[in-house]
């Protein structure tokens, strides 16, 4: 076993004695989705199967941004909800996990996404979404949170915001803002093919904010 001593043990009297003299925890910022899943109340079964959901926080930015606070990192997350229950309840949970939430806008207009989603017993994930649009497709340019994202030392994004304006052309702008205010920039693809309006539209979509990305996910 390692031999640990005062010089390789780290505390958190430590941790808060670095925040006082200055130095800042490094900040993740999140773009894209927040929604609500619906998942089966039991495992293997078709969303026409299932004999009733219970709902779950959902939106792959947004949970990595909460994965990332849980983890004890710094993470924000910039997307839009409906002015709704649900719109309410996700940014609550951001906040509840220590997210920073001030990038987060709410639509009256529109509601927060659903998205039904089940593993089948052959394997396979089956979703079906509520999008019509739903609140995270209309997030304008100027409802963006500039300052937080000149903040972040990373820029973490996916694709299912590049599918429709105005959220792809926000999506667009806030990528040219992190790339000049020095971010790294972390693609994660994350397919979701129902999503778009075909197999080459995702592909042309995907591909064309691909040379901007320094870290990008492939599984």
């Amino acid at each position: 076993m390692a031999k640990t001593g005062p010089n390789t043990v780290k505390s958190r009297g430590d941790e808060a004695g670095r925040e006082a003299s200055g130095e800042k925890k490094r900040l993740i910022v999140c773009f894209g989705e927040m929604l609500i899943d619906f998942v089966p109340t039991v495992s293997g079964v078709t969303l026409a199967e299932a004999p009733a959901f219970k709902k779950a926080a959902g939106g792959a930015p947004a949970n990595v941004s909460v994965g990332i606070a849980r983890l004890c990192g710094s993470s924000a997350f910039i997307g839009k909800v409906g002015q709704d229950e649900f719109g309410h309840m996700l940014s609550n949970i951001l906040k509840s996990n220590n997210v920073d939430n001030s990038g987060v806008r709410f639509d009256a207009g529109a509601r927060t996404a659903l998205a039904f989603v089940t593993l089948r017993a052959d394997g396979e994930r089956e979703f079906m979404f509520y999008r019509n649009p739903s609140a995270d497709m209309l997030l304008k340019e100027s409802e963006l949170d500039v300052d937080l994202i000149k903040k972040g030392s990373i820029f973490h994004y996916g694709s299912i915001s590049l599918i429709e304006e105005p959220c792809r052309s926000t999506h667009l702008s806030a990528l040219k803002i992190a790339k000049q205010a020095g971010c790294i920039l972390s693609f994660d693809p994350n397919l979701r093919l129902p999503l778009w309006p075909s197999s080459d539209a995702a592909l042309e979509g995907i591909k064309s904010i691909w040379e901007f990305a320094d870290v990008i996910k492939v599984v």
